[in-house]
């Protein structure tokens, strides 16, 4: 199984403009807006509830949830803050999971030289 990946993964050739396209697509950072939302405190069957209707005006209006405005957005909470557009960008939403198996740059990294040492042998 080992010999079929490493074969796939030589054939595989990222194209960041595509990715980049996809995560547009689908309000990929809607989960971001609630654990932003969490983290000043709103509890989440509540936050869960703005998003819904944050996600509802933006499909309604065809834009994606960071291009509403702040103002926008605090309609649906009045916990949102000038920092939320923060989290509603790729990168953002990547680097807010900083945690073990997260997306965040240094926990990949932090993978990787796991991997790496596990692979290297006593």
């Amino acid at each position: 199984m080992l010999a079929i990946l490493a074969e796939l993964l030589r054939g595989i050739h990222p194209r960041p403009e595509r990715m980049k396209a996809a995560l547009a697509e689908g309000y990929a950072t809607a989960t971001d807006l609630a654990d932003y939302l969490v983290r000043k405190g709103l509890p989440f069957r509540d936050a869960h509830e703005a998003v819904a209707r944050a996600v509802r005006a933006a499909e309604e209006s065809g834009r994606d949830l960071s291009e509403l405005t702040v103002a926008e957005l605090r309609s649906f909470s009045d916990k949102v803050g000038e920092d939320v557009h923060g989290v509603l960008t790729a990168d953002g939403s990547a680097a807010s999971r900083s945690h073990v198996g997260g997306t965040a740059p240094e926990a990949v990294l932090a993978a990787i030289g796991r991997a790496r040492k596990k692979l290297a042998g006593p």
